[in-house]
């Protein structure tokens, strides 16, 4: 196993290293932390050691890391937050009765001193010396004890004390499902630092961005608990659960109350784990020898539905490395735990209740994260739609694929949740910061959905096997760095051959719709002059189709003039003209079908229902 990982470790580091440019850098840290677990009261105390590699041009005077837990303390940002957002997620709210009403009091609000979270931190060092260390919510403020110049590295040293909240958002203990220990955003985590600054962000129960790097972790923890997370488990022999190799003799001596487990992990950007004294652990095959570990409560209900997942997981898994590119660590564990669903580095936490296409479903957008967020690690809080986006895309991609009956436009839920906020005037545009947002329905219909359809319209822009193409670069450029949204859109770029720079802008920095219709259909000798009108502020090429009364159809495509583009036929099955290209400043564009007025049936714009048109009632001309 040592070999192996070494071997691994060389490989990502090497893989990542090739592709990036001269100009390119980013930080790297190598943790170890050492900690143990009083599961009696729910709290730890750990020591932790940090080598931080400054990779950037700057010189560092002070340093952040985040403090997730603090976030659940009475009067914390995140309390504040769920008492004054229009939405507040259900999760983190009860309902009372105030007189006749019914209102929503946030969960954190009302917690007991032994039911918050903490994370208390001591002891801080830089290279030996005491560097001033001040705690600001869920932020530690570090004042440096020397600058840290570029290309130099360092060791900081504390330690930590903590309290598992009671489990509100993602982590905590005893869950909605009896799970015990859901132990994410649990430990002293290094904020990045990247060529836009610092990015501190208070926690206020939104996503994340961490530092690419490699985790050493033993947890010390009472022997009946099993354990499932990120990383590779070293000392199978000692631990027993389900872990051992088949013919490994597990030697845990009777007297032994509390066992350590020591998990390493290379190159990722977060370390999570979850332990319950009631899981069932099986282990599978997944492809290119994965193991494909699941972790769940042994309740007789939902075993079979746990059961059945497996193979369906290893069918994913096959699909997305297809689509995207290999899965690039030799483990992956599906875990019940958590408070619905939320990717983490080789892992997930889910709830494990409910319907199998609920469990499913699930486990598809989560496990796609593994590649949109866990290799190809955007920041979550700034573009949150990159990566929630990017991985609901695969998901439906994925789902679909496996499915009997095939959907020819799988994505169409996500078309319906951005067109119902984009009518209700209340979006906002892609690059409000994920905090920002007035209601939690919007933020969650701008990341998932839209984020979604700017690869679905990308596929309608540049073709089905240019977005294939882009994906797949993608990938393979920019995986084990933090990837740009300008990233996305030079590489389909260079893929295709278009010019998508007005795209990026349009979709993802305004709240520019897209609104085209049939204006006029009228006769004109022997042929047909038919007149489209943009109505939307967002430009786009149109595919159009004409259905005459015999039953014959042909295609027209009007190219973009900013594009510089023309993509190949999407339906070579029917003939397709292409006609003069349309600018954005002409508000209507003219053209003539070769044939009369009374031999067409229907004119379609976009008959793909991949453009996202705000009102495709206008879209269609039908004789009756």
């Amino acid at each position: 196993m040592k070999k192996f990982l070494l071997l691994s470790f060389i490989t990502l580091n090497f893989g990542s290293l090739f592709a990036q440019s001269s100009t390119y850098w980013q930080q790297h840290v190598d943790y170890k932390m050492d900690v143990t677990m009083d599961v009696k009261h729910y709290q730890y105390k750990g020591k932790q050691e940090l080598v931080y590699t400054n990779n950037s041009p700057d010189t560092l005077r002070k340093v952040y890391y985040h403090l997730f837990n603090n976030a659940f303390q009475p009067g914390s940002e995140m309390d504040a937050r769920i008492q004054s957002i229009k939405d507040p997620d259900g999760r983190m709210v009860n309902k009372i009765k105030v007189g006749d009403k019914e209102v929503k009091e946030s969960r954190i609000k009302t917690l007991k001193p032994n039911e918050i979270g903490y994370l208390r931190i001591s002891n801080f060092k830089q290279d030996g010396v005491v560097a001033n260390a001040k705690e600001v919510g869920t932020i530690l403020e570090v004042t440096l004890a020397k600058p840290i110049v570029p290309n130099s590295k360092t060791i900081f040293t504390l330690d930590f004390d903590g309290q598992v909240p009671i489990q509100i958002r993602r982590s905590g203990r005893n869950n909605a499902e009896g799970v015990e220990l859901s132990m994410a955003q649990w430990y002293p985590k290094i904020a990045e630092f990247d060529f836009e600054g610092w990015h501190a962000d208070p926690y206020i129960a939104r996503e994340f961005h961490g530092v690419w790097g490699n985790f050493d972790v033993n947890i010390t923890i009472d022997k009946a608990y099993v354990l499932g997370g990120t990383g590779y488990l070293q000392n199978k022999n000692e631990i027993g659960h389900g872990y051992q190799d088949q013919g490994l003799v597990v030697s845990v001596p009777k007297k032994t109350k509390k066992l350590t487990w020591r998990f390493t992990a290379p190159m990722v950007h977060d370390f999570t784990w979850a332990a319950d004294k009631n899981y069932i652990h099986d282990v599978v095959k997944g492809p290119n020898n994965v193991d494909l570990h699941f972790l769940y409560k042994n309740n007789p209900k939902y075993i079979q539905n746990w059961k059945s997942l497996q193979p369906k997981t290893i069918q994913l898994m096959e699909i997305y490395n297809k689509t995207v590119g290999d899965y690039p660590y030799k483990q992956y564990s599906v875990i019940q735990g958590g408070d619905g669903g939320m990717e983490y580095a080789m892992c997930t936490l889910i709830l494990g209740q409910g319907d199998f296409e609920g469990l499913l479903g699930v486990t598809a957008h989560e496990m796609a994260h593994s590649w949109f967020q866990h290799v190809l690690a955007s920041n979550e809080s700034k573009h949150g739609w990159m990566d929630e986006g990017f991985t609901s895309f695969l998901e439906d991609f994925g789902l679909n694929e496996m499915a009997d009956k095939k959907m020819e436009n799988p994505f169409t839920g996500a078309y319906k949740g951005y067109s119902s906020m984009a009518n209700s005037g209340k979006e906002l545009p892609q690059t409000t910061h994920a905090d920002r947002f007035d209601e939690n329905r919007v933020y969650s219909i701008t990341s998932y959905s839209k984020g979604e359809l700017f690869l679905t319209q990308l596929m309608y822009l540049i073709g089905k096997e240019n977005l294939m193409k882009t994906l797949k670069k993608y990938y393979q450029d920019f995986k084990f760095k933090h990837p740009t949204p300008n990233d996305i859109k030079r590489t389909a770029e260079r893929i295709s051959g278009a010019n998508l720079d007005w795209y990026l802008t349009d979709w993802t920095q305004t709240t520019n719709t897209i609104d085209y219709g049939i204006k006029d259909v009228k006769e004109n000798a022997d042929k047909t002059v038919a007149t489209l009108e943009r109505i939307g502020r967002m430009p786009m090429p149109i595919d159009l189709t004409v259905e005459y009364m015999d039953g014959t159809k042909e295609s027209f495509y009007i190219p973009l003039r900013m594009m510089s583009f023309e993509k190949e036929n999407p339906n070579p099955s029917l003939k397709r003209t292409i006609l003069n290209d349309w600018a954005w400043a002409y508000p209507t564009f003219e053209f003539s079908i070769s044939k009369s007025k009374t031999s067409i049936k229907k004119i379609t714009i976009d008959p793909s229902g991949l453009m996202a048109d705000l009102k495709p009632e206008n879209n269609t001309f039908e004789i009756k």
